[in-house]
């Protein structure tokens, strides 16, 4: 880093330096090439007064306000002496204002710019060479500002893209943080559901242990249970590599009654799937989230029930699915621990879908209910 800083340091240094180099050998070129009508070499105070105005721009970028004055006072002694070649052009001076306009507050180089063509009036002799530098001093200050608002802008535009590329970043993590979110949920919904039904039928092991038939269905349930959670899971984490292949589609509201007989079939407890209505479609993610609701809803009710029946009832609504999911039970103590996410997961899948979700006890008293309304998807049924 250091060594990086040192030659950022030192080439506009030398940049400056030859610069300086070439202004010299153009100020000294009349002394070249025009003979002396005086006779013999030219006076040494010319080749002085060049070099005094030509070297100071070594430290224009350091130094821009004091190299200008020290650039511009020297040519005003040029004259003192006859024997001296015409100098059209101070190329010195006309750079070195530009590196002030360029670099320089308003407070520096304005009075500057005024004070620069001041003195120039004042030790030019003839009008004509007046107005000539004056229109030469001001078109140096006016390049040099065009050159300090060419750099603000491409700053500007830099700064503009390195913004824009932090808020992508923070957009990115965000979208990562909700997508690490939902997988928690389907990975808790699914390894939830999996091991209460699991729970359930070895609970029920020793009152059937002598029922070779009964027996057999037990660990059936159990190995079903666990097969279908095993591949949910695989489908879920296959979808987290890069080299994923083709995706299988997550379970949606036509796989509803297929969970409500695996939910009999394992546990015992009797589900009944009802639907009213005209169908509508869905956004996927509403499909899902309907999905794993009554996931989460009826592994509840297999966990902190108690119950012998539930119910999930569909109904279609010209604007909105109202998913209904009750049960008889009334709470008893469960082997099985409860996390105490399931309500607040249903809630947060339906609000993330634009719903809404009421659970509490029902109004007969006979049991709990879980009341799920989600919004239509906007684009028409197909023909």
């Amino acid at each position: 880093m250091a060594k990086s800083g040192f030659f950022a340091r030192v080439r506009p240094l030398w940049m400056d330096a030859a610069l300086a180099a070439l202004v010299l050998v153009v100020e000294l070129w009349p002394f070249f090439s025009r003979d002396n009508p005086w006779g013999g070499p030219w006076h040494w105070w010319g080749y002085f007064i060049v070099a005094a105005s030509s070297v100071p721009l070594i430290w224009r970028r350091r130094a821009p306000a004091i190299v200008l004055v020290a650039t511009l006072v020297p040519t005003g002694f040029y004259d003192l002496v006859d024997e001296v070649a015409a100098q059209p052009i101070w190329y010195g001076g006309l750079i070195a204002l530009y590196t002030v306009a360029s670099q320089c507050t308003r407070w520096v180089r304005v009075p500057l710019l005024v004070g620069t063509i001041g003195g120039g009036l004042l030790v030019v002799g003839s009008s004509e060479t007046a107005m000539r530098g004056i229109v030469l001093f001001i078109a140096a200050y006016a390049i040099g500002r065009a050159a300090a608002s060419s750099r603000a802008h491409a700053a500007a535009l830099e700064e503009r893209a390195a913004q824009l590329a932090r808020e992508r970043q923070v957009a990115a993590e965000r979208a990562a943080e909700r997508e690490r979110a939902r997988i928690a949920r389907d990975m808790h919904d699914i390894l939830a559901h999996a091991v209460s039904v699991m729970v359930v039928q070895a609970e029920a092991g020793p009152v059937v242990v002598g029922n070779p038939d009964k027996t057999v269905a037990t660990f059936d349930a159990i190995a079903a249970a666990g097969r279908d959670a095993m591949e949910q899971l695989r489908r879920m984490l296959k979808v987290l590599k890069e080299d994923e292949g083709p995706r299988t589609p997550q379970p949606t509201i036509s796989s509803l009654p297929a969970l409500a007989d695996q939910v009999e079939t394992g546990t015992g407890l009797q589900v009944a799937y009802a639907a009213s209505g005209t169908p509508r479609p869905l956004s996927p993610d509403t499909e899902v989230a309907a999905y794993r609701i009554a996931q989460e809803a009826l592994t509840n009710i297999v966990k902190h029930a108690g119950a012998t029946r539930a119910g999930i009832t569909l109904t279609w609504q010209d604007d909105a699915l109202m998913i209904d999911i009750t049960d008889d039970g009334r709470g008893r103590a469960s082997s099985i621990p409860s996390g105490g996410n399931g309500l607040i997961g249903i809630r947060e899948r339906a609000l993330a879908c634009g719903g809404t979700a009421v659970t509490g006890p029902r109004d007969d008293g006979r049991g709990f209910q879980v009341l799920v309304r989600l919004p239509l998807s906007r684009r028409e049924p197909a023909a």
